[in-house]
């Protein structure tokens, strides 16, 4: 469902209003997209109000599910659970937006939403990724490598959380190879949504990790899409906040080690058109596993199956956004582009 912005500020006005108290002469800014994404739906919003003598201003930002094409089910988008995490993160040491409320009645909006305190800073751009343009292309050798390793601290950090001391747990719990069992689930589910054929080396990769599954030494919280795109920094190169929580869950943290390294590669060397040449200053992959050892205190184990996996997740959700004529007629590529290097990169790492 898509709702009017000008009807959604009209609307948001008596929702914040009856949630601030005291609140007086209270306006509400038109709400602004700061880009495009594979998650939730994002805007800033501006709130001023009065509260006694003192004039309020609060920069927020407002978050609901995907009004038209969506990557993942539509089981995927879980307000209520996002604010949650989010509002638990704040009894920990990982820098995440403080939450200012969530709404699951959709006479609101039209669709559940909530609403986080906007963060002041600075991200990684994906569009164009930042390997080719934008600050960190711009940066030193010695800022980028702060960022990689500030970045890399950040995850370390998500890894050290009590997950059932701050009531993370409600993520769920896996036992044995439940982790995995649940990532295969909810990615048979992206695939599901396509009208074509699961391509063979998605069909491989899957069996690949099915038959390889093992139960993780240790679990964790994990963040599920741990990337320095996700982070927002500030201007001495610290992260002040962590963000996009969607497929976040209770399991073997090296598999987000092997995301933060892959989804690194995707944006430079592993690219489809127009390869990037990594941008020097990033340390590589060993340096970075041999961090987050010193990090965390753990040795890292089974990272070629957490890279497989890395790989195959995101292959799945390229087939999954190349269904999406919007975005074929706006990129003017086919399908079958966004997964050329992803499946050479799975042929390798399976042995086909």
């Amino acid at each position: 469902m898509t709702i009017d912005m000008e009807t959604a500020r009209h609307r948001l006005t008596g929702w914040f209003g009856a949630r601030i108290p005291g609140a007086q002469k209270l306006e509400v800014s038109a709400l602004t997209a700061p880009g495009a994404g594979a998650s939730n739906e994002t805007y800033f919003v501006s709130v001023a109000y009065q509260q006694g003598c003192e004039l309020i201003s609060r920069e927020l930002v407002i978050r609901w599910p995907p009004s038209g094409f969506h990557v993942f089910p539509p089981e995927s988008y879980d307000m209520q659970q996002q604010y949650e995490l989010l509002k638990r993160l704040q009894q920990t040491s990982v820098p995440s937006p403080a939450v200012f409320g969530v709404e699951t009645d959709q006479a609101v909006l039209g669709m559940p939403f909530y609403v986080m305190e906007r963060v002041s800073g600075w991200i990684p751009g994906d569009f164009p990724p930042y390997h080719s343009a934008g600050r960190l292309f711009e940066s030193s050798e010695a800022e980028r490598e702060k960022v990689w390793w500030s970045g890399l601290k950040t995850v370390a950090q998500v890894h050290a959380v009590d997950a059932a001391g701050t009531g993370l747990d409600m993520l769920g719990v896996p036992e044995q190879t439940g982790f995995m069992e649940g990532q295969i689930r909810l990615y048979d589910a992206v695939l599901a949504q396509n009208h074509d054929p699961v391509p063979d080396t998605l069909v491989a990769a899957r069996r690949w990790l099915i038959e390889n599954a093992f139960t993780p030494p240790c679990q964790c919280l994990c963040w599920g899409d741990a990337r320095i795109g996700n982070m927002i920094f500030d201007d001495d190169l610290s992260v002040v906040a962590a963000l996009d929580w969607e497929m976040a869950a209770i399991g073997d943290p090296i598999a987000d080690l092997a995301w933060f390294i892959h989804v690194d590669w995707a944006a430079s060397e592993g690219r489809p058109r127009s390869p990037t040449p990594r941008l020097k200053g990033f340390p590589d992959r060993e340096a970075t596993i041999a961090k987050y050892e010193a990090l965390t205190g753990r040795t890292v184990e089974n990272f070629n199956y957490y890279d497989v996996l890395a790989a195959y997740r995101l292959a799945v959700v390229y087939t999954r956004i190349e269904q999406d004529q919007n975005y074929l007629d706006r990129s003017g590529n086919t399908k079958g582009m966004l997964t050329i290097t992803h499946f050479e990169k799975l042929d390798s790492l399976i042995g086909l």
